[in-house]
């Protein structure tokens, strides 16, 4: 089975898609442990956790990119 792999013009769309999910997954986790700690119901704490901030993070990620990718040329010298 082979992946259907998407144009390069939806880069710019992805990218923040899956850092948004991994970034929110790993801040929520660590964010809901240190607050409730690591026990049996630690999943049902942390899933709505989670979803919440990845709602709030993936459009700030959109916003945020352009002005970023700005500030880094401004601060990066080119190849």
């Amino acid at each position: 089975m082979q992946l259907t792999r998407l144009p390069a013009r939806y880069a710019g769309f992805i990218m923040p898609f899956i850092l948004s999910i991994i970034m929110t997954m790993v801040v929520s986790a660590v964010a809901t442990w240190r607050n409730l700690g690591m026990g049996a119901d630690f999943p049902t704490h942390w899933l709505p956790a989670w979803a919440m901030s990845w709602m709030i993070a993936f459009p700030t990620l959109l916003l945020a990119l352009p002005l970023t990718r700005r500030l880094v040329r401004l601060l990066v010298r080119p190849a």
